[in-house]
């Protein structure tokens, strides 16, 4: 597995949390724990799977159908439907 740069992980780290704070009304760092621990974000750390090609958006999407389904990939975004 090729690993996505740390800066790039960084970013969606820092903006994906940001949504799941104010979505869920949790704090910042469980949000980021909740992200951080998921499948997506191990998805967005293999840079093989290109999921910096979705924005930020698309990521907390992709997160919020784990949360809600188990399996990021029942996402709408990674079926292409």
């Amino acid at each position: 597995m090729k690993r996505l740069e740390p800066e790039i992980i960084d970013y969606y780290n820092t903006e994906v949390l940001k949504m799941i704070s104010e979505k869920y009304g949790i704090t910042p760092m469980d949000a980021l724990r909740a992200f951080v621990c998921s499948k997506t974000h191990r998805m967005l750390e293999n840079a093989e799977l290109g999921m910096t090609d979705f924005g930020a958006g698309a990521l907390f999407e992709i997160w919020e159908c784990e949360k809600i389904t188990g399996d990021p990939r029942n996402s709408i975004y990674i079926r292409g439907e």
